[in-house]
């Protein structure tokens, strides 16, 4: 049987932190929900990921912020693609709302392999 499953059901009220659920995970290979509610990456802090990663904002706004100084708004339908090792951090996100975005993440290492 075909399961049907809806990205906005059971979306978190109120988390502290950014919420991630995986929604489909294969080798090299992983989609993501993540939810958040006025959030913002901890200061300082910036993700340097070993996958590219698409991210589409479906609910919500936030601005991402990369490491040579662009930064980018986002509203519902405007998607962005991450190449791996490209520093970037979420400055903000909808106060009033849940932010709510789609992330696929490719290409990186085999899920499980470590690089030596």
């Amino acid at each position: 049987m075909i399961d049907v499953r809806n990205l906005f059901a059971g979306l978190p009220v109120e988390p502290k932190n950014e919420e991630f659920q995986d929604i489909l995970r294969a080798e090299n290979f992983r989609i993501e929900r993540i939810v958040s509610h006025g959030g913002a990456s901890p200061d300082g802090f910036w993700y340097d990921q070993n996958e590219d990663e698409w991210v589409l904002l479906l609910a919500g706004t936030a601005e991402l912020s990369f490491a040579d100084g662009e930064k980018i708004a986002l509203v519902p339908g405007d998607c962005v693609l991450i190449p791996r090792h490209v520093r970037h951090r979420v400055e903000k996100t909808d106060q009033k709302q849940a932010t709510v975005w789609l992330a696929v993440h490719f290409g990186g290492e085999p899920i499980g392999k470590k690089s030596v």
